[in-house]
């Protein structure tokens, strides 16, 4: 029989939820925004356009930047509700039963493998490093972590006594692993756009 769930008010994950959602709907809205000036005005130049490198127009624009029918940012309009509203739960007291931390880690783990896929889409086949967009990925990647470990170590995931050990153990590591991932990101870009040598 599975641990008790433990660690049942996370206030550290519930702020950092609540300050994730709020950057990466801000990043969201921004996108959703130049979309829209763009269909209203398509010789509009996106106030996120710095360089044939940097800029928006070309993710927003492509086959990409729609991939269910719709523009991807409103995805993040509606998906980045979802952490506010966990993390004020949470810091209001809020218990959430195991189906809900089930149900909540397979949304992040949706929207973290999306954010990969966007990553290598941008820099293997747009060629461009959109800012809105990286900031997306800034928070979501950390976002994932944390979530993750959350619910491995609280017992809310049937998984082993030693997993959930390690996951606590891994909790405080979170900031390390984001940089971790952000630093292979950028060897990446690095890699294969070249990224120093057409900034500078």
């Amino acid at each position: 029989m599975p641990a008790p769930p433990t660690h049942t008010r996370p206030t550290a994950l519930a702020v950092w939820l609540v300050l994730a959602g709020l950057v990466g709907w801000w990043a969201a809205f921004s996108l959703t925004m130049e979309r829209l000036h763009r269909l209203a005005d398509p010789d509009a130049i996106a106030s996120c356009d710095f360089s044939p490198l940097v800029q928006c127009s070309a993710n927003l624009e492509s086959w990409q930047g729609s991939l269910f029918g719709f523009p991807n940012p409103i995805l993040g309009l509606a998906g980045w509700i979802a952490p506010i509203v966990v993390g004020m739960a949470l810091l209001a007291g809020a218990r959430f039963a195991r189906w809900f931390w089930l149900l909540f880690e397979l949304g992040i783990l949706f929207a973290f493998g999306f954010v990969c896929w966007l990553i290598g889409q941008s820099i293997f086949v747009l060629g461009t490093l959109c800012p809105w967009c990286m900031v997306t990925w800034v928070v979501m990647i950390p976002t994932f972590y944390a979530v993750t470990l959350h619910v491995l170590r609280s017992g809310q995931a049937p998984v082993p006594a030693s997993v959930r050990r390690v996951a606590d153990r891994l909790m405080g590591w979170v900031p390390l692993l984001a940089v971790v991932s952000y630093a292979i990101v950028a060897v990446l870009a690095q890699f294969q756009l070249d990224v120093l040598g057409r900034v500078f």
